[in-house]
């Protein structure tokens, strides 16, 4: 048996490849063994540090990758994703071209390049990334479930005029109905005010938290927020991201969020084959 702080899901993966039983100072546990099934689990980690600093080039990274799975252009130059991003042009240069070493970007012409593989991408942005580096205020707020509390929070944030967007479980939920949650997350400009606090409900205590207030350290995760329903949502690629750093049934709802992602980029590239064969047809050999 594995005793830990906390037990990350890689960890957890890792456990029950080499069926190994653990338990963490959380309070999570899995200990499975002749006659006795212990399973615990949503707990958070009560023993996070301060956040982790990101790098200026690790944000840039991440802001450019974080363009190019949403705006889904089939094919972009360095200067205009620099426009778009509002990064300095040498800086998406030099990213460029370390992702097209990396094999996630291939040549479209000359100057133009498009991503080979959207879910590959997705997957190489979450492997580096540290949902932790962000200041997350950790609390609870009374609420039958965590579909309620995500449209409570979110219409008081929207009456107040207090930017927000949805993440984590619950963005999990919006885009695609994935499995009930009790943990509801949101990314804030700033944190909450004591009179929007009280408003809420809101008493910040780690333990049995079930909302998560997030104070992004690089306010670009609002980039290509959109509205689900009623409710201020990040992207799907920024949600399955966040993901990695959360409780519950994290894993299943990141892995039907990837699925959502791959689905929407074949879509996506069936409908670009369309225009392509209209455009021949309507313009012979000049389009090829």
């Amino acid at each position: 048996m594995i005793a830990v702080p906390f037990m990350t899901d890689d960890g957890r993966r890792a456990c029950a490849d080499a069926k190994l039983s653990w338990f963490d100072l959380s309070g999570n546990a899995r200990i499975v063994t002749s006659g006795l099934r212990v399973v615990v689990d949503g707990r958070p980690n009560r023993f996070r540090g301060q956040p982790r600093p990101t790098s200026t080039a690790a944000r840039s990274r991440a802001c450019l990758v974080r363009w190019l799975l949403t705006s889904e252009t089939r094919s972009f130059t360095p200067a205009w994703a620099a426009t778009a991003t509002g990064l300095p042009e040498t800086t998406v240069t030099k990213l460029v071209d370390r992702l097209e070493q990396e094999e996630h970007l291939a040549r479209a012409s000359q100057d133009e390049y498009r991503v080979k593989s959207p879910v590959l991408l997705a997957d190489a942005w979450r492997d580096e990334d540290c949902f932790e580096r962000h200041t997350i205020l950790m609390g609870g707020v009374a609420a039958r479930s965590g579909d309620a509390l995500t449209r409570f929070v979110s219409d008081t944030f929207a009456a107040e005029g207090f930017q927000h967007a949805a993440t984590g479980l619950s963005a999990a939920w919006l885009h695609s109905f994935f499995a009930a949650f009790r943990i509801a997350t949101f990314y804030v400009a700033e944190p909450p005010s004591e009179e929007l606090r009280a408003k809420l409900g809101f008493r910040e205590e780690p333990r049995g938290a079930n909302l998560w207030l997030v104070i992004p350290d690089d306010e670009s995760v609002f980039q290509h927020t959109d509205f689900v329903g009623s409710v201020s949502c990040v992207h799907p690629a920024q949600a399955y991201v966040d993901l990695k750093g959360h409780p519950e049934r994290a894993p299943e709802a990141a892995e039907r969020l990837r699925e959502l992602l791959e689905a929407k980029h074949d879509a996506w590239r069936r409908e670009g084959l369309r225009e392509l064969t209209r455009l021949t047809e309507e313009f012979g050999g000049y389009a090829r």
